[in-house]
C-alpha cells in the first residue's frame, strides 16, 4: 500500500513538472515574440507605454537591425501582415528589387557559366533595400506614437553597444573570413581582424548615426538623403549595381492578402512575391478532407500525407511562381479546392511518388535559411506578423562605409541560371529570372489566423524553403491536435520540397518504428539538426500565449 502511495506521488510530481515545463509565456494585454531578447524587451516596452502593435513592430524591426545582425536589418527587406482590432487585414510588401543595371545574365561569365559567389558575396549581390520604406509605410498608416521615440532605443543600443551572447559570438566569428574581405565590415564585426570573445561589447557608432538621421528625416534620408549617397558612393567604389535613382524609385507596396479557409479557420498570409501563402493553401486544401486528429502526431501515415501534399505544392512553386507584377501566375487555380481534389487523386496512400513524375522544371533556385520573424499582439487586439531578411546570414557580408549597416544578398533569390542546381536544392524557373525592378520570389510566410472573426494565431518563421512547412505544421498542431503554442512549436518537424526528392527530419525526434514504417512507403530520409524557428502567438480563453522557438535564442514576453 505504501509503495502504491509513493507511485501515485511520483506520478503526480511528473505530471506537475510536465505541465509546468511545457507551458508557454502568458499575457493578458499584449505579447511580443522575436528571435532576440533585447528586441523583444524593446517591443514590449512600447506596448506597455501605450503603443499599438504597429508601433512595437517598428521598434522591434529597427532594434533587430542592431542586436540581431545576422538577419535583422535596414539593408534588406521583407513582408508584414497586419490585422487591426476591427478585423481588417493588410499585407505590406517591402521586398528588395533588382537594380536597373541588373539583367538575367548579370551573374554569368562570357561562356554562360555561373560566376562563383557573385550573387552571394559583396556589393554586386545586393538588391535595392526595402526595410526602411516598409517600416515607415506601416507606421504612416497605422502608427500612433512619435516616430523618433520608436527608434530611440535602437539608437542607444547601437551607440552604447551590447554584450554578445555565446551564440552571437560564435555566429559572427564563423563569418570572420568574409568580414575581413571588407574594411568596413572588418572594423565592426571583428576585433582588428581577430575573433570576438563571449560577452564582448558590440558597438556600432556609424549605424547609430544612420538611425539618428532616419529618426529625424524618416525614410527620405535612406532613399534620397545622406544615407542614400553613402550607399551609392560605396556601390560605385566596389562594383555594386544600386544607384541613387534605384533608391529614389523604391516603393513599398500594399497588396491584397492571400486568404483561404481551413476547417473553419481563416488564414491570411502574403501574396506573391511571397510564395508561402500559396504553397500553404495548397497543402492545407489537400489535407483538409483527411481527419488528421485521428492520426498520432508525426506518425508515419500522417507524415506520408503531408509529404505527398508538400511534394506537389513545391513543384507548383518551382514552375509557376514569381513576381506577379512581371509574370502571370494562376493563383486562383493553385489555391482552389478543386485543384486540391485533383492533387489528392494522385496520392498513393501506401507508396511515395517520385518527384520526377510530379512535374518538371528548368531551373534551380537558391534561398537562405537565415531570416528572422517577430509576432506581436497589443491590448486592443491589433496584430502584426513580420518576416524580414538579408538572405544569407549577414547578407553580402559587406557593410556600407560610413553608414554601418550590412547589405543584403537577395539577388541570389532569383533564378541565376536555368538548369543549375544549388546548395539549398530549392527549384525555380524563368518566372523568377532577373529583371530590373523585379522582386525576387520568397518563402517568407508571415501569417495570421482567425476563428469566427476573432484573432486566434500570429505566426511565422525564418528558415528559407523550410519556413512554409514549419508554419503550416505549427498551425496544424494547434488546430488539428489541440496543442498549446509552445508544444506546437517545439514538436519535431519534417520537410519535403519536391527537389531534392528527400524528406528532411529533425534528429532526434522520431522513433525507430516510425522511421522504419516511413521508409517502407518509399521515402528517402535525410536528418538535420533543425527545421526553421517559429515565433508564435495563440489567443485562447481570454489569455495570450506566446513562445519563441528554442531551436534559436529568442524570447517571448507578455504582460
Amino acid at each position: 500500500m505504501r509503495k502504491f502511495k509513493v507511485s501515485l506521488i511520483f506520478l503526480f510530481l511528473i505530471q506537475t513538472l510536465w505541465a509546468t515545463e511545457f507551458q508557454p509565456e502568458y499575457g493578458e494585454k499584449g505579447m511580443v515574440v522575436s528571435e532576440d531578447p533585447l528586441a523583444t524587451a524593446i517591443g514590449l516596452q512600447v506596448l506597455k507605454d501605450g503603443g499599438n502593435a504597429i508601433d512595437a513592430a517598428v521598434a522591434v524591426g529597427f532594434a533587430m537591425a542592431v542586436s540581431y545582425p545576422t538577419a535583422g536589418n535596414i539593408g534588406g527587406g521583407g513582408f508584414m501582415v497586419i490585422r487591426l482590432a476591427n478585423g481588417k487585414v493588410y499585407t505590406l510588401d517591402y521586398r528588395e528589387t533588382a537594380p536597373a543595371a541588373a539583367h538575367k545574365d548579370v551573374y554569368l561569365d562570357a561562356k554562360g557559366n555561373v560566376i562563383e559567389d557573385a550573387s552571394l558575396l559583396g556589393y554586386k549581390a545586393a538588391g535595392t533595400p526595402g526595410t526602411v520604406a516598409g517600416l515607415q509605410e506601416a507606421f504612416k498608416r497605422f502608427g500612433s506614437r512619435p516616430w523618433r521615440n520608436l527608434l530611440a532605443p535602437s539608437i542607444k543600443l547601437a551607440r552604447e553597444g551590447f554584450k554578445l551572447s555565446r551564440h552571437k559570438t560564435a555566429s559572427i566569428n564563423a563569418r570572420r573570413e568574409y568580414f575581413n574581405l571588407f574594411p568596413s565590415s572588418r572594423k565592426i564585426f571583428t576585433r582588428d581582424g581577430q575573433p570576438f570573445e563571449p560577452f564582448d561589447l558590440l558597438v556600432q557608432k556609424d549605424l547609430a548615426a544612420t538611425l539618428e538621421r532616419i529618426a529625424k528625416e524618416g525614410a527620405d534620408d535612406f532613399y534620397r538623403g545622406t544615407t542614400a549617397r553613402l550607399i551609392a558612393e560605396d556601390m560605385k567604389r566596389n562594383g555594386g549595381m544600386i544607384t541613387l535613382k534605384d533608391l529614389k524609385n523604391y516603393k513599398a507596396k500594399w497588396r491584397e492578402p492571400l486568404h483561404f479557409n481551413y476547417r473553419g479557420y481563416d488564414i491570411y498570409s502574403m501574396p506573391l512575391p511571397g510564395s508561402g501563402g500559396i504553397v500553404m493553401a495548397e497543402i492545407f486544401n489537400t489535407l483538409e478532407p483527411f481527419k488528421l486528429s485521428a492520426f498520432k502526431v508525426n506518425s508515419s501515415d500522417l507524415m506520408h500525407l503531408w509529404v505527398e501534399s508538400e511534394r506537389q505544392a513545391y513543384a507548383d512553386r518551382a514552375v509557376f511562381m514569381g513576381d506577379a507584377d512581371f509574370v502571370d501566375v494562376p493563383v486562383k487555380k493553385l489555391i482552389s479546392k478543386k485543384y486540391a481534389a485533383y492533387i489528392r487523386g494522385q496520392i498513393d496512400l501506401f507508396h511515395a511518388r517520385n518527384s520526377d513524375d510530379v512535374a518538371a522544371s528548368e531551373a534551380w533556385m537558391k534561398e537562405s535559411f537565415e531570416t528572422t520573424h517577430f509576432s506581436i499582439v497589443d491590448q486592443w487586439g491589433n496584430a502584426v506578423s513580420n518576416t524580414y531578411t538579408l538572405n544569407s546570414g549577414y547578407g553580402a557580408k559587406a557593410v556600407v562605409e560610413g553608414a554601418g549597416f550590412l547589405l543584403n544578398n537577395e539577388m541570389d533569390d532569383f533564378s541565376i541560371k536555368p538548369g543549375v542546381p544549388n546548395q539549398y536544392g530549392l527549384v525555380g524557373s524563368y518566372a523568377n529570372q532577373i529583371d530590373p525592378g523585379k522582386r525576387m520570389l520568397s518563402s517568407m510566410t508571415p501569417t495570421i489566423v482567425t476563428l469566427h472573426d476573432t484573432l486566434y494565431m500570429v505566426v511565422g518563421a525564418p528558415g528559407g524553403s523550410r519556413i512554409i512547412t514549419a508554419v503550416a505544421q505549427t498551425i496544424s498542431n494547434v488546430i488539428d491536435h489541440g496543442y498549446n503554442i509552445r508544444t506546437a512549436i517545439e514538436s519535431p518537424r519534417f520537410h519535403h520540397q519536391w527537389k531534392p526528392d528527400v524528406v528532411f527530419l529533425e534528429e532526434p525526434g522520431f522513433t525507430d518504428d516510425t522511421i522504419t514504417r516511413f521508409r517502407g512507403k518509399g521515402h528517402e530520409i535525410r536528418y538535420v539538426k533543425s527545421l526553421a524557428s517559429v515565433q508564435g502567438i495563440l489567443i485562447q480563453n481570454g489569455l495570450i500565449q506566446g513562445w519563441s522557438d528554442p531551436r534559436r535564442d529568442g524570447k517571448a514576453m507578455g504582460y
